[in-house]
């Protein structure tokens, strides 16, 4: 069975999340989030984090699985409270930054309002 850590819908994707995106990493933040970060932000109807994302773990975009490789200082508590998460495409198997979630460098997929992004628990 699998265990879902973390479950949310995009709600909207800001005017240069794609440029972000074209870099190879994505902003989430919850809905709440102050207006000024909405243009480069995907906003999400944050839910609450069911456990610590952990390398290992699979993060969910749409259709497509991205195994997470680690997870900043930062990371578990941003996504908890403010439904902050940014995932860096980079292959790092050390965070660039305590926020930071890095999965496989590989094209950051096309988000889209109603997007569903899921953690799952991985095979630790």
């Amino acid at each position: 069975m699998t265990t879902v850590k973390y479950e949310t819908t995009v709600i909207s994707v800001g005017e240069m999340a794609e440029a972000f995106a074209a870099e190879g990493i994505l902003v989430f933040f919850g809905e709440e989030a102050p207006e000024e970060l909405h243009e480069f932000a995907i906003l999400i109807d944050h839910d609450k984090l069911h456990s610590p994302v952990e390398a290992g773990d699979i993060l969910e975009i749409g259709t497509e699985p991205y195994p997470v490789l680690c997870v900043g200082d930062v990371a578990n508590e941003n996504l908890a409270n403010l439904g902050h998460l940014i995932v860096k495409f980079n292959g790092c198997t050390e965070p660039e930054l305590p926020g930071d979630v890095s999965v496989p460098e590989v094209p950051a997929p096309n988000v889209t309002p109603g997007t569903v992004v899921r953690i799952l628990k991985g095979e630790h």
